[in-house]
């Protein structure tokens, strides 16, 4: 494998105000409960992988096999739950995969300690065309990285058992060894789980690796082992002798990783983004993406991935979420109790005066069918540029149609856009009321989590970055007539 735009005053009461809404608790007990039926239904969800698959497949060998994941043990000990590392959130499918999460195919996958360490780590060098190496290539009870120098000469790296670490492998193969697959996220709202003709993200893109005793402690390899137990590393891909005689390589497109400061909160400020090596070595990034020369080491950065730790596959980024950050972060029931406040307070469109609705989270999603609790004409809209919340009418219409309606209100004129909840809990930094909408999909949140997102640049293209929303990955700013990255909504006062 080669490898706030801020407004003027509302027209009525702040509907923050007239909701009498305080943030849900995201601790205390009522969290750690809701947290452990979650962590459950993960585990549920990882024992119909299993049985799926029979098995992981990415054992070290008949002595070292890798029990099934519906073992008792896995699931219950005394109704203790395995310790859980933490999850990986595919940013923009907004809490589920379109047509569902399914099997290994999902939206977020949870990371617990397994029932048997099944990482491995490297050991015996074997320069040349040996028959030594030919074996390891070949063995089915052996892991090893195999980095092609020459048509003549191949440099081949034992892998072998440690007991002291769990690993588990992301890419876009369907092969057991991978635990997650992750697909292309388009660039639309809801993105699509459907593989594309010609995918970017690599078949075995990275492994995260565990250490069982330790909570906080997971690291990012680039490449992952296929069902032969083997990584190549083509006569194409860069690689190199290190300074202590040990080989290290990169992949074709590269696994990129960066570490917000002061973790995941309103108050980080983004980091370099830095390219990840097949050994965990940190480099500064290539030219272009795919370029043949690597970047210069950073020798005093680790591979170590932290609470909102960003990873870009080249086609799709996954958020990661420490156990510890999400024991204090937002919750659905807490999104969706947010939601049902909003819709308590019955705001109404100043133009058609009906009250306005957003739709539950179990009926609704992206931009598909509204559910049976709202329609088209009590569904909120937002005028971008100004931000007037209003319901859908014909009022303003223009030539360019919704990309440039007038504002009855202000008479603003700009992009006119449909408001969808954000669904994906821990894609938020706080669980205060959603007041702010991401432009220009409209996707609403909190002020911090649209100040976090706003700032935090993801990889674009060959060499470019750009903010995304987390909901959807529509790039924001991206209409020239919708102002900035996200705007504070303006809800119109019910008619008492």
């Amino acid at each position: 494998m080669a490898l706030g735009v801020s407004c003027g005053s509302s027209t009525g009461p702040d509907l923050a105000e007239r909701a009498n809404v305080s943030p849900p608790a995201v601790g205390g007990a009522a969290g750690t409960e809701e947290a452990r039926k979650e962590d459950e239904a993960e585990l549920a969800c990882n024992a119909e992988d299993s049985m799926e698959t029979k098995e992981l497949n990415v054992s070290i060998g008949a002595e070292h096999p890798v029990p099934s994941m519906t073992s008792t043990s896995m699931q219950h000990d005394n109704k203790r739950l395995p310790l859980k590392y933490g999850e990986l959130i595919v940013l923009g499918y907004n809490g589920s995969l379109t047509n569902g999460d399914k099997g290994r195919r999902r939206s977020r996958f949870a990371l617990f300690q397994r029932p048997k360490a099944n990482s491995v780590s490297p050991s015996t060098v074997h320069f040349g065309n040996t028959p030594q190496a030919a074996m390891a290539v070949s063995s089915k009870r052996l892991h090893s990285v195999s980095y092609t120098l020459s048509r003549t000469e191949t440099v081949v790296v034992e892998y072998d058992h440690d007991a002291g670490a769990d690993m588990f492998q992301i890419g876009r193969s369907t092969e057991n060894p991978i635990d997650f697959v992750v697909t292309d996220v388009s660039a639309s709202a809801g993105g699509s789980d459907e593989p594309t003709v010609q995918s970017t993200i690599s078949r075995f893109a990275c492994r995260v690796v565990c250490q069982r005793t330790e909570g906080n402690s997971a690291r990012i390899f680039a490449a992952g082992f296929d069902s032969s137990k083997n990584i190549f590393l083509g006569e194409k891909a860069e690689k190199w002798k290190t300074a202590s005689g040990q080989m290290d390589g990169l992949t074709t497109n590269g696994i990129l990783v960066m570490h917000p400061t002061n973790s995941f909160s309103s108050e980080s400020l983004p980091g370099p983004w830095r390219e990840i090596s097949v050994c965990g070595k940190v480099y500064t990034l290539r030219e272009t993406r795919s370029a043949l020369f690597k970047g210069q080491l950073v020798a005093n950065e680790t591979n170590l991935l932290r609470d909102g730790s960003l990873i870009d596959l080249c086609g799709a980024t996954l958020l990661w979420r420490t156990a510890e950050g999400l024991k204090n972060a937002p919750t659905a029931s807490g999104l969706e109790a947010l939601r049902q406040k909003m819709n308590a307070t019955r705001p109404q469109c100043p133009v058609g005066l009906n009250t306005l609705a957003f739709p539950s989270f179990s009926r609704y999603r992206g931009q598909g069918p509204v559910s049976k609790d709202t329609t088209e004409d009590n569904r909120p809209w937002v005028y971008l540029v100004c931000g007037h919340v209003h319901g859908r009418h014909d009022w303003g219409v223009g030539s360019r149609g919704d990309r440039a309606r007038e504002c009855p209100m202000c008479r603003t004129v700009g992009p006119y856009v449909a408001l969808s909840m954000g669904r994906e809990a821990s894609g938020c930094v706080d669980a205060s009321t959603p007041m702010y909408a991401f432009s220009p999909c409209g996707h609403i949140c909190s002020e911090g989590t649209a100040r976090y997102w706003a700032r935090m640049p993801l990889p674009y293209g060959t060499h470019g970055f750009h903010a995304v929303c987390p909901f959807c990955s529509t790039a924001l700013g991206s209409d020239p007539g919708a102002g900035g990255p996200f705007v504070r909504l303006i809800f119109q006062g019910p008619l008492d």
